[in-house]
């Protein structure tokens, strides 16, 4: 007697409109699963959408949402919820990057940096907790090597990867009796939008590309689809005796000194 197919693994993804976002969903897509795809942008996420569901996804639900509001992010849950009939990965994949110093970040710029990075991720994981519960699944929040080491120069972005880590850790511990496990992915240098949305023309960003060679023991900057293969990885049933994790997908910059 054959065996009914397993339902497919359904995942909201935030970020997904571009890095590694965009590239966890096609990961997930290819292996079955149920998305919920998230981001700000409308016509790249629209494009997402056509391109996983004539690739063969079966369910590709899109919701454009600014994740620094919290009634959007509260509608999100619920929309997101429904659309999927449950959840089994939440991927908290969306963040921003700034520069500043501790005598030029203002409290503002700290603020709106924590926002999205930090609370969001948390808001999120709150209103997942019971469906993740029931399924038995699992978060990865995408962090950032500067979570574990100091750098100069991007002082509240570091902060929050850092705050991030660390509400990865302690949520790990709560939820574990309820059978969630919770853990983060923290990438060095991935070519992706991020750095130009904060400010870097083309040709500072070719020359930050360059720099980042030395700056990494594997001499080159990462792709998403490799931090993407981690997520699945922390995601699959291989890690299902793993949380509370902060895996470094960085090519060993974690192992330097700043420079």
């Amino acid at each position: 007697m054959s065996q009914p197919e397993p339902a497919p693994l359904r995942a909201l993804i935030t970020g997904a409109s571009s890095g590694i976002g965009r590239a966890t969903a096609r990961a997930l897509a290819a292996r079955g699963a149920a998305l919920c795809i998230v981001g700000r942008d409308a016509a790249a996420l629209g494009a997402l959408q056509a391109e996983l569901l004539e690739g063969g996804a079966q369910q590709v639900d899109l919701r454009v949402v600014d994740l620094m509001d919290a009634a959007a992010r509260a509608a999100l849950i619920t929309g997101a919820l429904a659309a999927l009939g449950g959840l089994d990965l939440l991927v908290n994949a969306a963040g921003i990057i700034g520069m500043g110093t501790i005598a030029s970040t203002s409290p503002a710029a700290l603020s709106e940096m924590m926002e999205l990075n930090v609370t969001a991720p948390m808001h999120l994981m709150q209103g997942c907790v019971e469906a993740l519960a029931e399924s038995g699944g699992s978060v990865v929040n995408v962090s950032s090597v500067t979570g574990l080491r100091a750098f100069p120069g991007i002082l509240a972005y570091a902060t929050s990867k850092a705050a991030l880590d660390q509400l990865t850790r302690c949520a790990a511990l709560e939820l574990a009796p309820r059978g969630v496990r919770v853990n983060a992915v923290n990438p060095g240098v991935v070519r992706t939008e991020l750095h130009k949305r904060a400010g870097m023309d083309e040709a500072r960003y070719a020359a930050f590309v360059e720099h980042s060679r030395s700056t990494h023991p594997l001499g080159r900057v990462g792709e998403p689809e490799e931090v993407a293969a981690a997520i699945l990885y922390l995601a699959s049933p291989e890690a299902r005796w793993l949380t509370g994790v902060t895996l470094p997908v960085d090519g060993g910059r974690q192992l330097t000194c700043a420079r």
